[in-house]
């Protein structure tokens, strides 16, 4: 029941980019198209995933047991990246088009703070490996939920009669706003 918990509140009640507001760069790049919004979000949850393995593992055998904990950003970041370079390579050879549909954004999930900051939550909070798994697999699904939510609506907005100072970014922020808003809705169900 823990495990169910812990995803659910990785998903939905702290959520990485409506809750903490990590990972907002791709989330408003990539969010025009549902299609791309869907490749990202399962990329994102790849590389979270993978990242929750490698990072618990790399921070209990190695950092913790050789007292080395300052090393904890140098090591998730090298993860991370490493990580990364495989999804892009993958995506690359298996769908060249959501590659160009990507685009920039791929290569910078590298630099995505919801990565980074999924890695040291873990760690700060003490989860064992299976907690760690579900809890990165959680955040990855929480951000494509986000993703998809926010590209759905900003498709539907491509035929509303939007005032003119309020195209592009402006509507764009405030959707996210909005977005952020309800999911404070949420908050207090579950706490992780």
């Amino acid at each position: 029941m823990e495990l169910i918990f812990i995803f659910l509140a990785a998903a939905i009640t702290n959520n990485f980019v409506l809750t903490y507001f990590l990972g907002i760069c791709p989330f408003i790049g990539v969010s025009n198209k549902i299609e791309s919004a869907i490749g990202m979000g399962l990329a994102v949850t790849f590389v979270m995933t993978l990242t929750s393995i490698v990072a618990w593992l790399i921070n209990t055998h190695l950092l913790i047991r050789f007292d080395l904990p300052f090393l904890e950003y140098v090591s998730f970041i090298l993860v991370i990246a490493s990580l990364v370079q495989i999804v892009e390579m993958f995506v690359r050879k298996v769908s060249p088009q959501l590659y160009r549909a990507l685009g920039i954004y791929l290569p910078l999930i590298t630099t995505n703070c919801a990565i980074l900051g999924l890695a040291l939550f873990m760690v700060l909070r003490g989860y064992d490996l299976i907690k760690s798994v579900v809890f990165g697999f959680g955040a990855g699904c929480g951000f494509t939920l986000a993703l998809v939510i926010m590209a759905g609506i900003r498709e539907e907005l491509e035929f509303a009669d939007i005032p003119e100072p309020l195209k592009g970014a402006g509507i764009t922020l405030i959707l996210a706003g909005l977005l952020a808003l309800a999911f404070m809705g949420f908050g207090g169900l579950i706490s992780s």
